[in-house]
This record gives C-alpha cells, structure tokens and sequence, in this order.
C-alpha cells in the first residue's frame, strides 16, 4: 500500500534546558562553551554522601511554561530517582519527575508560520494557529552529561550535567513531518518569548526524541511505537521522519511486523539505525528521591502569573494591528523573536513604521546573513536605524543611496545618519536648485529628449543619470526624475 493508505501517528518528547545561571540541584553555573569538566562538584558528579539543594528558579520557569502552554499545575508535584547505568550518568540514576510533574495536559498552537516554506498544510488557515496539539505533561529533570564518540574510544564532559532540563511529552496527536516540523518551531518561539531558554537545537538547548508508528486506515489500535533519539534540528526531524514513515510503510507491506524499539537517526546517511528494543517506565525501576521533599506548588503558580509573556499568536495580530504590518512582515518578524524586538524599538523612533520593517527584513537581515552575525551583534542600534530610513522619507537619498549609508553607519555606529549621508555626497536638494541642471541637461540632450518623448521611457534613466552626474551636492533620483517628467511633459 502506497504511505497515504495508512495512518501516521506521531508523538514528541522535547527536552529543553531552561536558562538559570546555576544547575538543577548544585550551585555550579550552567551554560554553554567552557572548557569541559570546569563547571562541576560533588554533588553533579555523583559523589556519595553529596546532597541536592532545588533550584526554584528552574521550577518557576517551568510552571511558567505550563501557564503559557495551558497546563495545569497539581497543588503537589515530587522527585523520583530514575534508575540506568551509562556513561553519561555518573549516579547511574537520573533525578526526574514520574507521576506528579509540575505540568498536566495543555496543548501546542501549530503557528501558520512554522511550517516549512514548502508546506501545503497552513495554505489557506484562518488566523494564526492552524490547529492545536494535545500535551501529555512538563516535567523537570536534571541533563545528563555530554559524549562525544570516536572510532574506539569516547570522551565525556560533565558541564552539562545537572542542568535543568524541562521535559515537553506531547500525546500522540501529531500526524505528519510538517507538523512536527510546526510544532517544534512554535514551541521554541514560545520559550522564547517566555524567557525559558534560548531554544537552541544547535547548541543542544533543545532536542527532541520522535516516537512514530503506522496502523492502516480503518484499525484504530495504534501501531508499534518506533523512537528516534535526540535529534538535533528541526529539519532533521522533518527528514527522519519523511524516511521513517516510508520505511515502515514499506516493511509493512512486506508483512514484516515493526517491534518497539529505539533508533538513532543518521542524517548525514539519512536513514535510522536501529540501537535497541525499547524498555519500559519499569525497567527504568522508578521509585521517590529520598533527598528532595515534595515542592507545594500554591505560592509558585501565584508568582508567575504576573510574568506570563505575551505570546506569539497575539504579537502577530498587533504588529498588523498596530504597526499596519503585511501578513508576510509580521510572519516573518514572529519567526525570529530577538528581530522582532529590534523592530519595535526601531518603529518606536520612526514615523514609519511600515518601512522600518521592510528594510530590516530585506536589507539589513541580509547584511547580518551576509557577515554571518546575529541581530544581537549588529552594530546599528534600533534608534539608528529608524533614523538611516528617516533619510530615506525626507528624500535626502534613496533606497539604493541608503544601502551606502548604511554601510557608513555600519563602520561608525554612533555617527548621525544625515551626516553619513553628507559624507557621501549626498545633501536634501531644493528642487528650485535643479531646474537649471536639468534645463541643461534638456537643452543639450535633444536627441535622448525627442526619443523618450516618443515613447522610450527607458532614456528616461540616461537623463536622470546625467543631471546627478552634474549636480553637486548629489541629489535623490527620484526628485530628479519627477523633475524631469514634470518637464517633459510625461
């Protein structure tokens, strides 16, 4: 049966560290890009007799984001020891939470503009959300450390263990790549806009294991659950998916039977390998850490609801609101929430709004892509950004003059924008301060002047470019060339 022929049903486990300056149960600092193995103590490698002490700001985070992604909180959430043995966990248990998380239901947004560019499944969605995917719960846990493998021989760093890590378990109601795909890059928009991390899947920030299976149309008992572990991208779970969709479509048509298990996804070869038969909560033989007390969660949930953010569904609809945004500018200012946040501070020092949008999304996004920089890195602050298109709309340059000034402002970030402008040559020019240049340009050019007369409006540029080329200071060709149409009779 072709893969259409049968049902996809997909779940995620996301796991994201919440951004604290310390670790989950150790005051050793957390973070990204030290040396390996400074950032440790007793305590975060498992010595014995080392106690854990709670991080509250991680469990605030946490209620948080359940607050933001509509989970409820239960008046009493508790620790438990999750018991395995690898490399990467010097206890050999994990302290986690089984079955009083912090976090119970809520549900995802799918944001219309989180889906793959090429993605057929928002065209056509009414309003910002697509649909909403069900959650099964949040849930808080300490990192493991990180391991890197080689040829015969592994290397461990330990910086990251015993970093909070917030666990997002969805239900299985995701049902295609694309989805998931949507679902990953709206979670990670609403951690950010919360505060709650970085989100950053490159920097191992925020991972996700895919578990899929496939039943055919008609069976309602689910298939056999495959899991693919910590994938890395959201367009690596998009390309995993896509593959393990059709490999178990194709296996199944065969008669071959899927067993639950546990695959790593190699995206470099761009298939799954399978690493293992999946084991069981029991095999993992929870039980209560006897060194941490259950948290009371009253006081917690009274705290945060002050801090709820607002969200990127409701920004979307003011910056079109507010700011008279096309749909595409606001899409695209949503996707990137530190861009978004420049833009408002630009539009807060501009009289238009509109065109401050428009020439960061299309021509300072390109400059920042072309010296592969942040937009936290660019050297123009958002007040002098809004000043570079202000020049723009009392028509001392142009859009193209403009790209010159900006690379001025670039090189020296606390010069005037009017000032750079002049360093270039370019002035506001009277247009009473034309007419003579252009007269000039008229009388001896009535060849070019006839033709266009004619019809070759394209001539029309040849002039324009002759009265700049003799004016001084240079002034917009705009003006010019309304000067000149005026003239001509156009």
């Amino acid at each position: 049966m072709p893969v259409s022929d049968y049902l996809v049903t997909i779940g995620l486990e996301v796991h994201c560290q919440i951004k604290t300056e310390t670790k989950m149960f150790c005051s050793c600092k957390a973070g990204f890009g030290y040396e390996p193995n400074t950032n440790v103590c007793p305590t975060c490698l498992g010595m014995p007799g080392a106690l854990p002490v709670l991080n509250e700001f991680a469990i605030e985070r946490t209620v948080l984001t359940g607050m933001m992604l509509g989970c409820s909180t239960p008046p009493v959430s508790k620790w438990d020891r999750k018991n395995y043995f690898y490399a990467d966990m010097p206890k050999n248990y994990q302290t986690s939470q089984l079955d009083l998380p912090l976090c119970i239901g809520g549900e995802v947004p799918l944001y219309a503009w989180a889906y793959p560019a090429n993605s057929k499944e928002a065209a056509g969605a009414e309003g910002a959300v697509v649909r909403k995917v069900k959650l099964d719960h949040i849930h808080l846990e300490e990192d493991a450390a990180k391991l890197t493998h080689y040829g015969n021989y592994s290397l461990v760093d330990y910086n990251r263990g015993g970093t909070p890590l917030m666990e997002i378990v969805s239900a299985p109601d995701l049902t295609s790549p694309d989805e998931t795909y949507a679902y990953l890059k709206s979670l990670q928009q609403i951690l950010i806009c919360g505060g709650i991390s970085d989100a950053d899947m490159e920097k191992g920030q925020m991972r996700c294991d895919v578990n899929v299976s496939l039943r055919p149309k008609g069976q309602k008992e689910l298939g056999a659950k495959i899991e693919m572990k910590n994938i890395n991208s959201m367009s690596a779970a998009r390309r995993a998916l896509v593959y393990e969709i059709a490999r178990q479509a194709d296996e199944l048509d065969r008669g071959i039977a899927q067993v639950q298990s546990t695959r790593r996804w190699d995206d470099d070869m761009g298939e799954s390998i399978v690493m293992r038969t999946k084991e069981n909560a029991h095999d993992y033989r929870y039980h209560t850490c006897p060194d941490l007390i259950p948290v009371q969660t009253a006081s917690i949930v009274e705290k945060v609801k002050s801090e709820m953010p607002e969200l990127p569904d409701a920004l979307h609809a003011r910056l079109i609101a507010e700011y008279a945004l096309p749909v595409a500018d606001a899409n695209t200012l949503v996707g990137d929430v530190e861009l978004c946040r420049y833009f408002e501070a630009a539009a807060a020092a501009s009289k238009a709004p509109r065109k401050v949008a428009n020439w960061i999304i299309n021509n300072l996004s390109a400059t920042l892509s072309a010296r592969e920089i942040s937009i936290a890195e660019c050297p123009l602050s958002p007040q002098t950004l809004a000043a570079l298109v202000g020049i723009i709309e009392e028509g001392i340059v142009s859009t193209n003059q403009a790209k010159e000034v900006q690379d001025v402002l670039w090189e020296n970030p606390g010069m005037d924008a009017t000032a750079a402008a002049a360093s270039l040559g370019y002035k506001k020019t009277d247009a009473g301060a034309l007419d003579g240049v252009v007269d000039k340009v008229i009388a001896e050019n009535q060849d070019v002047v006839e033709r266009v007369k004619a019809g070759n409006l394209k001539l029309l540029n040849a002039l324009t470019g002759m009265v700049m080329k003799a004016s001084n200071p240079k002034p917009n060709p705009k003006m010019v060339t309304e000067i000149l149409t005026a003239k001509l009779g156009l």
